[in-house]
């Protein structure tokens, strides 16, 4: 009777705490286990933060001189070779000298609503630094972030509160609004974001991309951020749907422009 009680009470605690407070494991060991025998374009790796092994996919520079290395963060739900955005971009940066790692964030349900990914922003900067470790043990220091949608928040949500091992960034379909909960508010991240930063997006984003557009500036501004762009692709979605080579050419081309490489830094 005892322990029927003990965990009737915890039941009942469940019912009325928060239920999302960490990533679902489970789905990000689903998501590893369809990914990692089928990746054509790089090589599984496996990296941890808290005591627990996430995925993430290493491709190598495939030029003559590295420029430095990507690290890519897509965007709610999915997963670090997702079709839309994030694997373009990971197996063809290589080919322009950048070695890429996508890695696997924090993740909920599909039908998650945005305001549910708050607790998670708490277990970002250890993914992130253990991506960034796994780099530099790679040789590659001159790191910048690429990062898709939700994966812009946590990016923001890292690069506000410190830049130093980052050269630069772009985030790609990046929504904000004042209304947004603490921890996803992007418009405040931004006043504190100062290193190079291209916000991309498509002239047929999402209404929370495209309302934004000149509230993000703003919160720029605030930031003091010199080099801080904004570049809208005519006819691209949030997804950038049959614009990849274009979605390619703009990061590349932010990219050189932005984060040369450090002499006597890089691999190669």
């Amino acid at each position: 009777m005892k322990k029927q009680l003990i965990a009737l009470f915890f039941i009942v605690l469940g019912l009325n705490s928060p239920v999302l407070l960490a990533s679902d494991l489970a789905k990000e060991k689903r998501w590893a286990d369809q990914l990692v025998d089928g990746i054509i374009v790089g090589d599984a790796v496996w990296l941890e933060s808290g005591g627990n092994k996430f995925l993430g996919i290493y491709t190598e520079n495939d030029t003559d001189v590295a420029k430095g290395a990507v690290l890519l963060l897509h965007g709610s739900g999915v997963h670090p070779n997702w079709s839309d955005v994030i694997q373009p971009l990971r197996s063809e940066l290589p080919n322009h000298g950048w070695a890429t790692l996508s890695i696997q964030m924090p993740i909920l349900a599909n039908d998650a609503k945005y305001s549910e990914y708050a607790p998670l922003i708490k277990d970002v900067p250890a993914r992130i630094n253990a991506a960034i470790d796994y780099l530099n043990n790679k040789f590659y220091k001159n790191v910048v972030i690429v990062a898709h949608s939700l994966g812009s928040t946590m990016a923001n949500s890292y690069l506000s509160k410190s830049s130093k091992r980052v050269r630069a960034y772009v985030a790609i379909g990046m929504g904000a609004s004042n209304d947004a909960p603490d921890e996803l508010n992007n418009l405040k991240y931004l006043r504190n974001i100062t290193l190079p930063t291209l916000d991309l997006y498509g002239s047929q984003d999402l209404d929370s991309v495209l309302d934004s557009v000149k509230q993000r500036r703003q919160a720029a501004r605030k930031a003091e951020n010199k080099n801080y762009r904004q570049l809208e692709v005519s006819g691209a979605n949030h997804f950038f749907n049959g614009q990849e080579e274009e979605l390619i050419r703009q990061v590349k081309s932010w990219l050189s422009n932005h984060s040369g490489r450090p002499p006597s830094q890089n691999k190669k």
